[in-house]
């Protein structure tokens, strides 16, 4: 089997998303740049049919035309939002869409996250993306403009009335700030219920230098 050991640990990285609410039943999808030719990704329908729960031959292993090399079950009809993303920035190697709980609360709403916890300020902006229907042309293009102006590894995009999108160099450095992403966005909900109550807190850390490298 092609890419045993990356198809094996992509599956497992996918059930951890499902178990943890960082996506649901209604969609999500990952993929990885595993060499300069080859992709693995998770095929369509795996939240819905599988809740996430597929095994590596299910992990399909896909080349730049979008060509299914080995593994079955269908390209999801995402792939171009993932593309995009590859083609614009080459430091990307791993691309996350999902469905993170509180997230999506933001990604609704069509508002930009704040960015308030120490683990997202690498993040910079967390800019919520003009509306685009999933799935299609458009918002495939949406997502490679932002790329292209930003030119950033481990950022962050939300995804107007659909989800998130995360970039990252590996899948674990990619998953690590999908969580980081879901954890802010909490503490950004809890923060604007706060302000809106006139409670403030201390804010004496504006103009601390953060570690945006790790």
């Amino acid at each position: 089997m092609l890419y045993y050991g990356e198809r094996v640990k992509l599956c497992k990285f996918i059930k951890k998303m499902y178990d943890r609410k960082l996506t649901n039943a209604a969609g999500g999808n990952v993929s990885i740049k595993v060499s300069d030719d080859h992709f693995i990704m998770s095929p369509t329908l795996m939240s819905q049919n599988y809740l996430c729960d597929l095994n590596p031959e299910q992990i399909l292993v896909i080349d730049k035309e979008e060509n299914i090399i080995d593994g079955y079950g269908g390209i999801t009809r995402e792939i171009n939002m993932h593309m995009a993303a590859y083609e614009e920035n080459a430091k990307i190697n791993c691309v996350i869409h999902a469905h993170a709980l509180n997230s999506m609360v933001f990604a609704s709403m069509g508002l930009d996250m704040p960015n308030i916890s120490e683990g997202t300020q690498k993040m910079g902006e967390i800019k919520c993306l003009e509306f685009a229907p999933a799935t299609t042309p458009e918002l495939a293009e949406k997502v490679r403009k932002e790329v292209k102006q930003d030119q950033a590894i481990s950022k962050s995009y939300l995804l107007r009335k659909h989800g998130v999108l995360v970039v990252g160099a590996t899948l674990e450095k990619t998953y690590d700030m999908l969580e980081r992403l879901e954890w802010n966005a909490y503490i950004a909900k809890e923060y604007l219920i706060f302000k809106q109550l006139g409670i403030t807190g201390i804010d004496d850390l504006v103009e601390y230098d953060y570690n945006t490298e790790e």
